[in-house]
């Protein structure tokens, strides 16, 4: 691999690593609690960061196919360092509202600016093929950094209260540091952009959505894509402590839990060789959403230790299938200046169907009636991969399809 390429892999490894290190994660709830909010306040701007999110994806993507990836991941880690001393600064409801906004903009900045950059730079300097790894490692890296941090937050809460929003502006700046290390992409990379575009985000925005429509496969494998992302977030967030309270596993295992699905999780993020060595991207994304769907429908004949055994499994599918889902995705956007716009619009698809699944949830739960929600979420994913397959099969049939005359 040539030195450059390998040093913008070990940076892209250390900003994803530090980016994404929240040491607030497991006492911000606790922590705003001691603020002063309520349970409806805390919430509340919960709900307001997920709407942001969505909001901000695409004029993000826009901005970070103008001004450039690199400027946008600069960009965006100095936003989430100012993001992160808000709470210190302003401990109150307006306070920790203003600190999700500034995140939920600085993780858009980033979102697809960061994948867009890599790409475009390994296959630029001749080492696209090593771009699935190196997704895949970055990934386990922060995973693994969670797993040796996370534990330590209580205890250093208690010696200095402010303690995890300062390690976490700390860790930003880091991260700001990588990307303004980060070299510029090929001078040719502005030149694909016409003049006539730059002048207006509307107009890129059309350029953009126009190329969508004029890919067959770009939609369906956006689409396919949607299941990893939905089954991870509903299952990590929404069903992690419902399904572990269902099977009587006490609340005080539940961090224990956490941290085994996140070793089998990093563990496949690190070698997304084993699955695409016997099978094409495409089938290793179908193969891994189905074994993540029916890995949760499996948890309702089991008990507590064979549950735990089926989150494991689940976290290393999704561990596994994730990089191999970016180079798709990537690969299926032919050379273009609104990568990351389209990256962008995936990320939005993605939010959108995790939003209706998750009223979904909230109306099973109430119902008491998780195993069927467990096993309709299984029967929904499968149904969705074989339609998204059939689709691309006859995309594919009719691509190689000879022309009239042709022999």
């Amino acid at each position: 691999m040539p030195k450059n390429v390998l040093r913008v892999i070990r940076l892209n490894n250390g900003f994803q690593l530090l980016f994404n290190l929240l040491w607030w994660m497991p006492v911000f709830y606790e922590y705003q609690k001691q603020a002063g909010l309520s349970d409806s306040q805390i919430f509340g701007i919960q709900s307001i960061y997920y709407v942001a999110f969505c909001l901000l994806e695409i004029p993000t993507g826009l901005l970070a196919d103008r001004i450039g990836q690199r400027r946008c991941l600069q960009l965006g880690a100095a936003v989430m360092t100012a993001a992160n001393l808000v709470p210190v600064a302003w401990p109150s409801f307006s306070g920790f509202l203003l600190h999700f906004l500034a995140i939920a903009a600085a993780r858009s900045l980033v979102s697809g600016a960061s994948s867009a950059y890599l790409y475009e730079y390994l296959h630029a300097n001749g080492a696209g093929e090593h771009y699935v790894q190196a997704e895949g490692t970055a990934r386990s890296l922060g995973l693994w950094a969670k797993i040796a941090c996370w534990p330590l937050v209580g205890v250093l809460m208690h010696l200095q209260h402010q303690a995890p929003y300062l390690l976490t502006a700390a860790c930003t700046l880091g991260s700001l540091a990588c990307a303004g290390a980060l070299p510029a992409l090929a001078a040719d990379h502005d030149a694909q952009r016409p003049h006539t575009e730059r002048a207006g985000l509307l107009s890129s925005a059309r350029q953009a959505l126009a190329l969508l429509k004029s890919s067959r496969s770009l939609g369906p494998l956006m689409v396919q894509g949607v299941a990893i992302f939905t089954l991870a977030r509903i299952c990590q967030v929404n069903l992690f402590q419902p399904l572990l309270l269902d099977k009587a596993i006490p609340v005080a295992d539940h961090g224990a839990v956490l941290s085994a699905m996140t070793v089998a999780e990093a563990v496949g993020s690190a070698r997304p060789g084993w699955v695409r060595g016997k099978l094409s991207d495409t089938a290793a994304v179908t193969v891994l959403s189905l074994v993540m769907a029916l890995s949760l429908a499996a948890t309702t004949m089991a008990g507590a230790m064979a549950t735990i055994g089926w989150l494991c499994v689940f976290a290393a599918a999704t561990g596994l299938a994730y990089p191999v889902q970016r180079n798709l995705i990537n690969a299926a956007i032919p050379k273009t200046p609104y990568r990351a716009t389209l990256l962008s619009l995936e990320s939005i698809i993605d939010r959108g169907v995790c939003a209706l699944v998750a009223l979904a949830v909230g109306a099973y739960l109430a119902a008491d009636r998780l195993d069927a929600l467990l096993v309709h979420a299984a029967v929904g994913t499968c149904l969705l991969l074989l339609v998204v397959s059939v689709v691309l099969w006859f995309v594919r049939r009719d691509r190689v399809r000879p022309a009239p005359g042709e022999a």
